[in-house]
């Protein structure tokens, strides 16, 4: 399934650090090995995947197979391997990540308001958007997977095509919406907000239906079952409630936890459990048939921030830690530590209902994945690939590792730089010469990424004089970016009326004035009415009209008495001259950086150390 077609990530020095071909990267190709599956798959009762079990050799990469192939097999898929990291040019905390529902791209909203399309199979950067003119918190794609939704630290949720167009745009809270979940058929969603409220709105038409109360404080996380009408919300309270969306009543709550809980999760291909993981560095798993806690999820070794769920192997289970960690859990091994003695799950006890929630360890464990906390996880939709955002502003994608493959498992993301340099899998200073030529390689995708996006369109300009546009110009179809925009400058939408002493008037007369040159000069623009033409910039005292283009006035034209007005000693005239005693015209000074940068400062910007 993994294919790299160049060593750049694996083990082992080369001359005191890694060797990495320039303009290469490592793929993950995964059309072998979904073709190879097509062919030999059978039925389930028949065995599934008719193919040889993979061993510890490169000669069995060609055998590699989906997690899809082998659906009891849930420790083939853990993700052990760093495939890469992706930034951006100017780097900010990366919130939310999110496959698109094909798989083929990687969505990433961060602290800054943006979006950012990283490719899913190169992993290079595609392209950047404005979304938010705040922190994303939230997004999610709908089941049909024709919409996404998000939801900022303003309390705003907007709405996404696959296309990425902004159709609409909603306030829905006054404060930072943390979380956000589609309903089963995607006719509702509801969304969690720092104001201790749940609030489901009706996705056509973007109406708020009700409002759940019923949390102390903020609320951090909400989830819709898969195929039932059943809420599940988590609270800086300590708390975990089931709610009715249809009554808005509370079902039941959770005491299973004592800090914030951070997330939420229900499993979402059978729904029969329900996730949850909060700031006392545990997270436990809860079986709706039971309504209790039947697993305690232990091994972290700060507060748990994020979880989520494999889309295939039910038993397969991610969290991520305030300290950057990356943890994966089998619910049906318990891995306990050598000297523990191993507890019993409450299925196999005489007494389920009393008998306490087995712990579970984790069977493999990313210690250094990140350098600070891991704000989100999400699985690509095939589940060979799982992609994280951190506080670190690094995107980063991991897989399993190839059969036979075992230089990952010593680098510096599973035992830290010291250790994995005393090893000698990892060299400082060679590490940072790759970081940065990964940096310059992001830098030359997004340039060449946002080459072909639209630039604003240059204003057509009167000719022979320079910045004068022409009145109400606009493209062939009367648009504009961002929109149709009016032709003409009134509310009405109408072409402005001809100038007093011109409308009504005889059109022979017209056309004798017209010869003579003996036109009055245009009404200034009326601010109230919005009719007339616009007054144009002043000229020089000395300016020739003869070097205007032949055409432009008519023949023996004269200019009015008093036009064009002379300069006035603050420098009036054109936009950007200057006139000095001798009347000649200069460039006026540009601001200074320093002026510049002082009254971004004055707006909020550019404050914070990088």
């Amino acid at each position: 399934m993994d294919r790299d077609y160049q060593n750049a990530y694996g083990g082992g020095n080369y001359d005191g650090g890694y060797r990495r071909t320039t303009g290469r990267r490592p793929v993950t190709d995964y059309g072998s090995s979904m073709v190879q599956w097509m062919r030999n798959r059978q039925p389930r009762y028949k065995g599934g995947a008719n193919s040889e079990v993979e061993r510890p050799s490169p000669s069995y990469i060609v055998d590699m197979l989906l997690p899809a192939a082998r659906p009891h097999n849930a420790a083939d898929a853990i993700p052990s391997k760093h495939l890469h990291s992706s930034l951006n040019k100017i780097k900010h905390p990366i919130n939310i990540v999110r496959w698109t529902p094909e798989g083929r791209r990687l969505l990433t909203g961060s602290s800054s308001g943006e979006f950012t399309l990283w490719n899913g199979m190169g992993f290079n950067f595609e392209t950047i958007m404005q979304a938010h003119d705040s922190a994303v918190r939230a997004a999610r794609y709908s089941h049909s997977e024709d919409w996404l939704v998000s939801a900022d630290q303003d309390g705003v949720v907007k709405y996404w095509q696959p296309n990425f167009n902004n159709v609409k745009a909603i306030q829905a809270h006054h404060d930072p919406i943390r979380d956000l979940a589609f309903s089963p058929n995607d006719t509702k969603f509801v969304t969690a907000c720092d104001d201790a409220t749940l609030k489901i709105f009706d996705f056509s038409g973007g109406i708020e239906e009700s409002t759940l109360t019923g949390h102390n404080w903020d609320a951090k996380s909400v989830d819709w079952h898969p195929t039932k009408g059943l809420l599940v919300s988590g609270s800086k309270d300590h708390q975990v409630k089931l709610w009715d969306p249809r009554t808005g009543r509370c079902l039941t709550t959770l005491h299973g936890h004592k800090n914030t809980i951070s997330k939420t999760a229900f499993e979402p291909t059978r729904g029969q459990l329900l996730a949850t993981c909060a700031r006392d560095q545990t997270a436990r798993v809860f079986d709706l048939r039971m309504m209790r806690d039947i697993c305690l999820l232990r091994g972290n070794e700060k507060d748990i921030s994020t979880l989520t769920w494999h889309p295939v192997h039910v038993s397969l289970l991610t969290t991520g830690g305030s300290d950057g960690s990356i943890l994966h859990y089998l619910l049906d091994e318990p891995h306990n530590p050598a000297g523990t003695a191993t507890t019993i799950p409450p299925y196999d006890s005489a007494d389920p209902s009393n008998t306490p929630a087995q712990t579970i360890n984790p069977a493999h464990r990313l210690q250094y994945a990140h350098d600070f906390a891991v704000w989100s996880l999400d699985w690509h939709p095939l589940g060979h690939i799982l992609a994280s955002g951190s506080n670190d502003r690094v995107t980063r994608f991991w897989t399993r590792a190839r059969p036979g493959e075992t230089d990952c498992f010593s680098d510096r993301y599973h035992l830290g730089e010291a250790a994995a340099e005393a090893q000698g899998t990892w060299d400082r200073r060679g590490g940072r010469r790759l970081m940065r030529e990964e940096e310059e390689q992001e830098l030359e995708d997004e340039a060449e990424g946002l080459v072909d996006q639209k630039m604003p369109a240059k204003q057509p300009i009167l000719p022979g004089i320079p910045g004068l546009a022409i009145p109400f110009a606009a493209a062939k179809d009367g648009t504009s970016i961002g929109g149709a925009q009016s032709r003409f400058l009134n509310q009405n939408n109408l072409p402005p009326s001809l100038p007093a002493g011109i409308a009504g008037m005889d059109t022979s007369k017209f056309a004798a004035m017209l010869a003579a040159g003996t036109l009055p000069p245009p009404p200034p623009l009326s601010a109230s009415s919005g009719q007339g033409l616009p007054p144009p910039p002043p000229l020089p005292a000395n300016f020739d009209f003869s070097k205007l283009p032949a055409g432009l006035f008519p023949p023996n034209f004269q200019l009015p008495q008093g036009f064009p007005p002379p300069l006035n000693a603050n420098g009036g005239g054109l936009p950007g001259m200057v006139a000095d005693s001798s009347s000649v015209r200069r460039r006026a000074p540009l601001p200074s950086q320093q002026e510049s940068l002082m009254e971004e400062q004055r707006r909020g910007k550019y404050r914070a150390v990088r």
